[in-house]
């Protein structure tokens, strides 16, 4: 499919004052100076590759994986000290298997479609050999003798492990803070967090520490991390993706919550990586072999758009309002049917996934805490338990949201909506309500991209979530990268 490019000028104009300040702030150069320049199929600088350009360099020998390691090793030595992203680096190791890779090259092997590209692993999921702590003081020396089925899979397409990423304890937060590493600070105001679970993970790829990282989503945390740090995510459908091998493992009574999904700079990179991670690894009992479309096939003219800046839970800023806003312009001037609206008893959603979360009363977090041999957290064990009767309740609640939320993608495809209330906030300024808008889509199970589409007047990014039905993860990403072409995507943090 081809789309003539959108002028951006018009684009901005049509979207009108506020709209056009958000989204040219986006533009702006930032104080490590102009956007990444691509020339020919590379980015420079290099570390900002996006991870199909920089694979297909060192299959066809135009760039080493040596190289290219060792500038991804560099550059986490230069904007690690002020980040605490990369918790554990894993510097000769990769040095070793960037040579064997290049050797491969050389000899004409067969190369998966990673071959030689540096990535980063968030410390919630198992790398075997590499200590796996999931941000909780029992498991300091705890070393996996196996990988999540995510990590084993990325190797076997040739990715390089560079190191682990910071988490809060079992992915349980929405700021990435913990008892063994500490805090990890946003790349674009290190007075600010970097959202959680996926904190660290969001903060070493925007600073082109790695190509691409693993994160996990349980109310957000692959997509907040996303929007606060200016990258692209994505929290697939529920069943799509193993959850073999992260700290919160499958089960329990919000089982569906939990999605595991790639984090990039770029839309292409969640294309090339989603495929890679998905189908069933008979293990995880929530994974069936469904369908994954082709974004390229999407004819994004014939989409049903629905949007909304405001969920009825908390009202985002005036600037993360026109950046929606204007997504939803870019679309009606491409052709797409976009009308302003929300599916019924979204304003429900948040009430609904906190009563899950809360259910069993901190019992499956005590039960982790306690296989870890976890004697001091930083996350709160206990709380009240709902009875029967309350549980009972509280998951036909749950049903019945769901079939009324349903009922919405009848007549549309796509929801634009805000990621969170607010850019990223200073560290312990965290307010529940503004992550409603990415629980809403855990407690549904539904799809959800995002991409950065602003600034906001303090510097900070500013993304859109691009949410769609179960199994229409192509969909998703190719409105997000329609997006990206149209608002301008990712840019390089100052630092």
């Amino acid at each position: 499919m081809t789309i003539a490019p959108l002028n951006r000028r018009q684009a901005l104009t049509l979207a009108g004052g506020a709209v056009a300040a958000a989204v040219a702030g986006c533009r702006r150069e930032t104080n490590s100076g102009a956007a990444p320049r691509t020339t020919g199929l590379l980015t420079e600088p290099i570390f900002y590759a996006p991870v199909r350009s920089l694979a297909a360099a060192i299959r066809e020998g135009r760039a080493s994986s040596v190289d290219v390691i060792e500038t991804c090793l560099a550059r986490i030595d230069a904007v690690n000290p002020a980040l605490n992203a990369v918790v554990q680096r894993r510097a000769d190791a990769a040095r070793a298997e960037a040579r064997r890779a290049d050797a491969a090259v050389t000899r004409g092997d067969p190369l998966g479609p990673l071959h030689g590209v540096p990535m980063t692993i968030k410390d919630s999921l198992d790398t075997a050999g590499m200590i796996t702590t999931g941000g909780s003081t029992g498991r300091i020396h705890f070393m996996p003798a196996h990988d999540a089925t995510v990590v084993r899979r990325v190797k076997a397409a040739g990715a390089i492990l560079l190191g682990k990423t910071n988490t809060p304890e079992l992915t349980l937060s929405y700021e990435t803070d913990n008892l063994v590493y500490g805090r990890t600070n946003n790349p674009w105001d290190v007075t600010r967090t970097s959202g959680g679970s996926s904190g660290g993970a969001a903060a070493i790829v925007a600073c082109g520490g790695a190509a691409f990282d693993i994160g996990s989503d349980y109310g957000g945390s692959i997509r907040l991390p996303a929007h606060f740090n200016g990258i692209a995510g994505i929290k697939p459908t529920h069943g799509r993706v193993p959850r073999t091998g992260h700290i919160f493992p499958f089960g329990g009574t919000h089982d569906a919550f939990q999605q595991i999904g790639p984090l990039g700079r770029y839309v292409d990179d969640l294309v090339l990586l989603l495929p890679i991670l998905a189908g069933p690894d008979n293990i995880d009992p929530a994974i069936v072999p469904m369908p994954l479309g082709d974004p390229a096939a999407v004819d994004l003219r014939a989409l049903r758009i629905g949007f909304h800046v405001d969920n009825g839970i908390r009202t985002p800023t005036p600037e993360t309002q026109a950046v929606v806003r204007a997504a939803a312009q870019l679309m009606t001037e491409l052709g797409a049917e976009v009308d302003e609206s929300r599916p019924e008893g979204i304003e429900e959603s948040f009430a609904v996934g906190f009563g899950l979360f809360g259910a069993d009363g901190r019992a499956a977090v005590r039960r982790l805490l306690n296989d870890a041999e976890t004697t001091e957290a930083s996350i709160a064990t206990e709380g009240p338990a709902l009875t029967a009767v309350e549980l009972d309740r509280t998951l036909v609640a749950w049903y019945d949201l769901r079939s009324r939320m349903h009922q919405y993608l009848e007549d549309h495809d796509v929801i634009l909506c805000p990621v969170n209330g607010r850019p990223a906030v200073s560290h312990g300024a965290t307010d529940l309500p503004d992550y409603s808008y990415t629980l809403t889509y855990n407690v549904t199970g539904w799809p959800g991209v995002v991409v950065r589409g602003g600034t906001s007047p303090e510097g900070l990014p500013i993304g859109v979530q691009i949410v769609t039905a179960p199994a229409r993860e192509h969909v998703a990403l190719a409105v997000a990268a329609r997006l990206e072409d149209g608002l301008g995507g990712f840019q390089p943090p100052p630092m």
